[in-house]
């Protein structure tokens, strides 16, 4: 009798995992397909820090969140990033297997880790997960990077990654950020402001637009050379 209870509960306890693993499966193919055509109000981490504001009685630290169509954000800027993030973007999948290669052999002969992740990457990050370091949050970043893949193109992918990248502490998105580095609507930025902004990307809370040392305007001179070579989504 006692086996047969046991064998009773793992099975309602495997249906039940099933049926929850299952649910999550269709919420997030439904997620996706949804904001293939909806810009989304908000991203998690506007959200977050909103509501950290609210919590705190901080309105001035409420971030600021402007979603803008892609036609609307400079052409220089749309270079910039693809040059700067990812310049196989048009060529992968949404992971790029040589570059991971090039992190993999960097991390074998000069004992440091840098990042490998792709435009399609970075907007999984930013459009469905909170920020934090952990292996749940890699795996769904993965996850999602599948899915935005088979279901949006890359004018969409591109479209949705410079609405939603982290550019400063409260500023997310294109918008906000040429708002307050540059006082004036993304469409309008000029080659130089688009690669000083596009240099910062890889670590926006340390770095500063306002104030660029010898390393970003040397990183800002490399993505102004390498934005001619690349295309225009």
């Amino acid at each position: 009798m006692k086996k047969n209870k046991r064998k009773r509960i793992k099975a309602w306890i495997w249906k039940t995992i099933f049926k929850f693993l299952l649910l999550l499966f269709c919420f997030t193919i439904v997620q996706v397909v949804f904001l293939k055509f909806i810009n989304p109000p908000f991203t998690p981490n506007v959200a977050w820090e909103w509501a950290e504001s609210i919590i705190k009685n901080q309105p001035g630290k409420r971030p600021e969140y402007h979603f803008r169509k892609i036609e609307d954000i400079s052409p220089h800027l749309r270079r910039a990033v693809i040059a700067a993030e990812d310049q196989r973007f048009l060529s992968h999948n949404g992971f790029d297997f040589n570059e991971i290669r090039n992190v993999v052999k960097n991390l074998i002969k000069r004992k440091k880790l840098r990042g490998a992740s792709t435009i399609s990457m970075q907007t999984a990050r930013s459009v469905f997960l909170l920020s934090s370091r952990s292996f749940f949050r890699k795996a769904a970043e993965i996850y999602y990077t599948v899915l935005i893949e088979l279901f949006w193109d890359k004018h969409r992918i591109l479209e949705m990654y410079l609405n939603t990248v982290d550019w400063g502490t409260g500023v997310t998105g294109a918008e906000a950020a040429c708002q307050k580095y540059f006082s004036k609507n993304a469409r309008n930025l000029t080659p130089a402001q688009a690669a000083l902004m596009t240099a910062i990307l890889p670590n926006p809370h340390r770095w500063s637009v306002k104030h660029p040392g010898p390393y970003l305007k040397t990183r800002q001179r490399q993505i102004m050379k390498d934005m001619p070579l690349m295309p225009l989504l």
